[in-house]
């Protein structure tokens, strides 16, 4: 293993992990060595007979671990992007033990003792404001962790780690499971009617890719409602694949969902708080519970109120067609047949002119170029860690090269569900790093030879995660615990939210939205529907949202010691109470493939999207109206919130755009709850 790619840095562009030499058997050493070369670290700032000061020992720290650091990165992007048996071995092995290094470097006694005394000298150290915040943020990390705790309490709570990491690799591993088995598998190309027939050419490559030749594959994503709802017309096939999509891993991750809510709970009271969401949240913008749930409980009834209202549409229309019990299986059909006969608007007439490539190109790069000034050229010549990514070097307006944006935007068996962003290499002018970031969508791959076509909302999720991709590109902080997305869970979704506003921009949609084939622009009245359409749908998608998110909070709001019997009966109960079990509309996620809130960071954090939204609908109000440039406004945007990652308080970073406190009355018009 002397020639093990981890052990020293890359020698590519911006440290690009070398991915043409890296293997699967080089995890596990490079893990072993990365662990034992940071604890060696540490033991060494501990070790050091001078008096505590801010270099020897914060800044120690953050130098801490570059090794593991490397392997860690590249390794969770492979088990959340390219799975394969190997690697969910290794991640069920790894996690727990990771769990337990991190708690021996965070319950280290001498080394909290060092922290702790340069956090009580810390207004006479001459700390600039980067630094000082740095201490603060060391310490809190600490405390947070459990470094006060008594011998006997910091046992129990290492135990409770390493079972929470093991749990959340087997949800993982669970989920991939059900997902595999409870897919959809047809015989016929007629039993897909309703779908577009790129849609049917992306089943059959999906049967291909999956040894099933001559067969067509519906896999599951991993939300509740299906995409392919709104276009089947056999009844009984959308029942059936909602049926699957609800019923994935009940048997496995119902009774983990249970243990792990109870270890997390129990591991809230160790630390001083009432439930796990009091410990999260007080970490977080929100600050507190109680605020969290003023939030979701002011949208609950105006959303409940919309819903409604669209359900008497689509029963109508179901009417029409002979069906008077309209179920959640046929709520997103009906939902398509209203938006046809009342605004005229066909989904299935934009996919042509939405191709994957031009929406790339044309759209995404297009708007970081107009609001940023970046341009993209794609670097053949390194070699990415699946022969779908591909990789492009980013400049800035003046030509000065940036960094690395990795795109791996088709959908695999051995992918997991959903979209999302990592950092392979993260920026640091203590360390002297570019960053290099990766997108992760599950688009479906076309047939050979043929284009990506995508839907209304897989266009939105392309300009989403970039918003993730520029707020990992743009950081520009000296201390790595700051880079790039290091911010509060409810803060991080605000600049990839707001990213989404340049897919209808008039300049950036007329550039990208044109005819596969004919290269003709999206017709102006296909426009003036889409537009006119508006807030039509609003209700479900809120309704929808807010069911997972007030169940994740739900879970963890259970006090230590209180025992919960069934996982479906919780769930049930949960919605009812917050006025959420709405006929027809099950919530995104259900418990058993939560996996933002039981194998992800997001536990007890899923009402982020919704805080966030907050900031984002404001601030694309103040793009809008402030009288500059939108060249000028990102520049701002940029300077004041992307570039500054974790090293500023989050919503001083907001305040310093926009010029004054939140408002929460754009996300309301925008939800159409005013």
């Amino acid at each position: 293993m002397s020639l093990n790619p981890f052990f020293e840095p890359s020698t590519l562009d911006y440290e690009l992990p070398p991915f043409a030499e890296i293997r699967e058997e080089h995890y596990a050493p490079a893990f072993e060595r990365g662990m034992a070369d940071q604890l060696a670290e540490i033991a060494a700032i501990t070790a050091d007979p001078r008096p505590a000061d801010f270099e020897n020992t914060v800044v120690a720290l953050e130098r801490s671990g570059a090794l593991l650091r490397r392997v860690v990165l590249v390794f969770f992007n492979q088990s959340g992007s390219d799975a394969t048996a190997a690697v969910q071995e290794l991640d069920a092995e790894i996690s727990p033990r990771l769990a337990a290094h991190d708690d021996a470097i965070q319950l280290d006694q001498a080394l909290f003792a060092r922290l702790d005394t340069l956090h009580r000298q810390r207004e006479t150290l001459g700390l600039d404001a980067q630094s000082l915040r740095l201490l603060e943020r060391h310490h809190t990390r600490l405390v947070r962790a459990g470094a006060r705790l008594g011998a006997d309490e910091q046992r129990r709570l290492r135990e409770i780690n390493t079972e929470l990491a093991s749990g959340a690799a087997a949800f993982r591993k669970n989920l991939r499971a059900a997902n595999k088995e409870r897919a959809i598998v047809l015989d016929r190309a007629e039993e897909l009617a309703g779908l577009s027939e790129d849609a049917v050419a992306a089943a059959a490559e999906n049967g291909r890719a999956l040894g099933l030749d001559g067969r067509y594959v519906l896999s599951l994503k991993n939300i509740t409602n299906q995409p392919e709802l709104a276009q089947l017309t056999d009844r009984a096939l959308r029942e059936r694949l909602l049926t699957a999509a609800l019923g994935r891993a009940a048997d496995t991750n119902g009774p983990l969902a249970i243990r792990l809510a109870g270890l997390r709970a129990e591991r809230a009271a160790l630390l001083g708080h009432p439930t796990f969401a009091d410990h999260v949240i007080a970490d977080e913008t929100a600050g507190t519970v109680a605020a969290v749930e003023a939030l979701l409980a002011r949208v609950v009834a105006p959303a409940v109120a919309n819903a409604e209202r669209e359900r008497a549409e689509l029963a109508a229309a179901a009417a029409a067609d002979g069906i008077t019990d309209l179920g959640a299986h046929d709520w997103a059909y009906y939902a398509e047949k209203v938006q046809q006969s009342t605004y005229r608007l066909d989904a299935s007439a934009l996919r042509p002119y939405l191709e994957l490539e031009r929406v790339l190109q044309d759209g995404v790069f297009f708007a970081a170029g107009l609001a940023y000034g970046l341009t993209f050229t794609e670097r053949t010549d390194l070699t990415a860690y699946h022969p779908d990514a591909r990789t492009f070097e980013v400049f800035e307006a003046d030509g000065t090269p940036l960094g690395l944006f990795l795109a791996d935007f088709h959908a695999r068996d051995t992918k997991r569900g959903g979209a999302w962003m990592n950092e392979l290499v993260q920026q640091s002018e203590l360390l002297g790093k570019r960053p290099v970031v990766v997108n992760n969508l599950n688009i479906a791959k076309p047939a050979p030879g043929e284009p990506a076509l995508l839907s209304w909302d897989e266009v939105r999720t392309l300009f989403h995660e970039f918003g993730h991709a520029l707020h990992g590109l743009f950081s520009a902080v000296r201390y790595p615990l700051f880079s790039g997305t290091e911010v509060p869970r409810d803060f991080v979704e605000f600049p990839s939210q707001v990213n989404e506003v340049w897919m209808t921009w008039p300049e950036v949609l007329a550039n990208y939205a044109r005819h596969h084939r004919t290269g003709e622009p999206l017709p102006a009245e296909l426009l003036e529907r889409l537009e006119a359409a508006g807030t039509f749908g609003q209700g479900f998608r809120t309704v929808e949202y807010l069911a997972a998110a007030v169940l994740d909070l739900a879970w963890h709001t259970v006090p230590a010691g209180v025992e919960i019997a069934d996982a479906e009966e919780f769930e049930a109960a949960a919605l009812a109470k917050a006025g959420l079990d709405v006929p027809g509309i099950p919530p995104r996620y259900r418990t058993t493939y939560f996996s933002h809130s039981f194998s992800d960071d997001y536990s007890a954090g899923y009402y982020a999207y919704l805080w966030s939204e907050v900031l984002d609908a404001d601030t694309v109000e103040w793009f809008r109206s402030n009288g500059r440039s939108v060249r000028d406004s990102g520049e701002v945007f940029r300077a004041e919130l992307l570039s500054r990652g974790g090293s500023r308080d989050a919503l001083e970073c907001f305040r310093a755009v926009v010029g004054r406190e939140p408002d929460t009355t754009p996300l309301l018009a925008r939800r159409g709850l005013l």
